[in-house]
């Protein structure tokens, strides 16, 4: 699994919604209802973009960075007990 950090801008349309743009990836534009509507299609519509280009074989634009997530090696998990 790997992760990707993009900028967008979302900005209210005067209709109502909101509209995402970014200038890092050409091509991402997603509309919805609310902010945090617009910002799921937006991430949906960022990996599909970025999944069709290393698919596919092409570049990604310079300022786009694919991370390696790694597991975490250490967690700290609640544990209820009765005293």
């Amino acid at each position: 699994m790997a992760e990707c950090i993009i900028k967008i801008k979302i900005e209210a349309l005067e209709e109502g919604g909101y509209l995402a743009t970014s200038n890092e990836l050409q091509g991402l534009v997603a509309q919805g209802r609310t902010i945090a509507e617009t910002m799921e299609i937006a991430q949906d519509v960022a990996r599909k973009i970025i999944e069709s280009c290393l698919e596919h074989g092409d570049p990604l634009p310079a300022k786009i960075k694919v991370k390696m997530k790694k597991p975490p090696t250490s967690l700290e998990i609640p544990v209820q007990v009765e005293v």
